[in-house]
């Protein structure tokens, strides 16, 4: 069903802008997928051909952008250090234009904040942890599901979520500034660092541990 007189969503940002706008007013759980189309102008059909589901809504383009961060991390030179290569990706990957910052603020408080979504990112989540693990095997070779690879992405993952509720507790916080800071803590406490900067030529030092792990 549709709204007469009202103007016909033409892409998928819209639609999930008219979703984020309805999910503030009336709470997620209490707004339907024929809510949303009819707000859009659309039928649920259309609405369907742009997000399986209202629980998909927030994810946006998550698996194009993952299949971007698999690329970066598969086109890093192996010189190199592997968190390195990691921290860089995860800043590029959570990297949100300054006109969107707002629409980002309601996706993850979407995501991370309402229980039937927190739910929902399961699989998602294992998604992202995949492409570090998978990266992390592959500079240390190793399987992708040995203990290594699979410690290193959920400690990244932890690190990106403790970032994020940061971010989102303080409208003033800069998200990349976050992600960089927690990733270079990571990679501290990897090392067995006291939290104190250390000189570029040890920066390697937990590729090199876990490389000789893997021999």
């Amino acid at each position: 069903m549709t709204v007469p007189g009202r103007s016909r969503v033409t892409s998928r940002v819209e639609l999930e802008h008219i979703a984020f706008r309805l999910f503030a007013e009336k709470g997620f759980e209490h707004t339907t997928v024929d809510d949303i189309a009819a707000a859009a102008g659309i039928g649920r059909r259309t609405f369907f051909r742009y997000f399986a589901s209202k629980n998909d809504v927030p994810w946006g383009m998550f698996e194009q952008e993952l299949e971007r961060m698999r690329g970066r991390l598969k086109a890093c030179p192996p010189e190199v250090p592997l968190m390195d290569a990691i921290r860089d990706a995860l800043v590029d990957f959570n990297r949100v234009e300054p006109e969107q910052i707002p629409w980002h603020r309601r996706r993850m408080m979407l995501i991370l904040r309402v229980p039937a979504l927190v739910a929902h990112s399961t699989l998602r989540l294992a998604a992202w942890r995949d492409v570090v693990a998978e990266f992390v095997a592959g500079r240390t070779g190793q399987r992708p599901d040995a203990l290594a690879p699979q410690a290193v992405a959920h400690a990244v993952l932890g690190v990106a979520i403790a970032a994020y509720e940061q971010w989102l507790d303080d409208e003033d916080a800069d998200l990349g500034t976050l992600l960089d800071s927690a990733m270079r803590q990571l990679d501290q406490a990897f090392r067995g660092g006291s939290g104190e900067s250390s000189p570029p030529e040890k920066h390697a030092a937990f590729t090199e541990r876990a490389e000789n792990t893997a021999s």
